[in-house]
């Protein structure tokens, strides 16, 4: 049964609206993220300069009144610089740990493919286990801990590839894409001298996308759905266009995607057609397909394309 009152949906409507006063014409990325948000994973966004990616995960943060930091990530920065460092105290003579801007709600990570593999991997730890360890010591993150990170295509100047090991750990990946001319022109007419994220006011608490993320956990995942849902994941590592296909944490990924989508839908269960809509987001950017491809985007498309037809091809009950 759909209910269109529920505290979820409205929540998700709320931060919508948010967003779409903001980041014009973009609902579906809007979504995305939202999605996200209340299935408790990690955002990467790949997408051109200047269409708004950093906007959009700055808007999601101020829309729940979140704590954020912003990392800009560069090729010389270190692993530290993200997660903190202990500096011995001349008067106590002990270490004192000094917390880095991985601390906080919302990381925003800013070209994050522009750090060396190494400085992309203290992300690693913590968007796996909510959790930091430096020098031995182990340091818990907040409850809602989120990473939005934005990189530009893996083709331009100066970017570093994000090892499997790290796209594995965003549970989904998004492209905002140029806005069509009628965006284009409400984005000239409404941003004068101002900023619009100067306008943003918090439209919900972090306690509330706490409370929708436990409502989506509870969501009922029938068997029959299960079965299907494996099975599309499944698929990705039995395509003869395909080297290394979705990992188990994928296919948990997927199931809280689809429980969130079906959340904000105002249902209590998942259906086949969730899981469906949410694959082309969740699975490709993990696969490696096989053979040579003249850029990453074109890698990219590829994996798309498989992803779209082990959805044609898998039956649905």
């Amino acid at each position: 049964m759909a209910d269109p009152d529920t505290p979820t949906r409205a929540l998700a409507q709320r931060i919508a609206r948010s967003i779409s006063g903001v980041v014009t014409g973009k609902a579906e990325a809007a979504e995305s993220a939202i999605l996200t948000l209340l299935a408790g994973g990690h955002l990467l966004i790949e997408d051109v300069p200047g269409v708004g990616k950093t906007t959009l995960a700055s808007v999601l943060s101020r829309a729940i009144s979140a704590d954020s930091h912003r990392i800009q990530f560069t090729s010389d920065m270190l692993p530290t610089d993200v997660t903190g460092l202990s500096i011995f105290d001349q008067e106590s003579h002990a270490f004192t740990f000094h917390p880095g801007p991985i601390f906080t709600n919302i990381v925003i990570g800013d070209e994050v493919n522009r750090a060396t593999p190494r400085t992309q991997s203290a992300l690693l730890e913590a968007m796996a286990e909510r959790s930091v360890t430096v020098d031995g010591r182990t340091h818990g993150l907040p409850d809602l801990f989120m990473v939005v990170a934005t990189q530009n295509p893996q083709d331009m100047a100066g970017t570093f590839p994000l090892p499997e090991a790290q796209r594995d750990r965003f549970m989904t990946q998004i492209s905002i894409g140029y806005p069509d001319a009628a965006a284009e022109r409400a984005m000239l007419a409404n941003r004068g001298a101002s900023d619009p994220l100067d306008a943003v006011s918090p439209v919900a608490t972090v306690a509330d996308v706490l409370r929708a993320r436990q409502e989506v956990a509870g969501l009922h995942l029938s068997d029959p759905v299960q079965e299907y849902l494996v099975a599309v994941v499944g698929g990705t590592r039995r395509h003869e266009g395909i080297s290394l296909g979705g990992s188990p944490r994928a296919t948990l990924h997927l199931a809280r995607m689809a429980r969130a989508r079906a959340a904000i839908r105002g249902r209590d269960f998942v259906s086949p057609d969730d899981v469906a809509a949410l694959a082309g987001i969740v699975l490709p950017h993990r696969l490696v397909p096989r053979g040579r491809f003249e850029s990453v985007a074109a890698s990219m498309d590829a994996a798309s394309q498989f992803v779209a037809e082990i959805i044609a091809r898998t039956p649905v009950p």
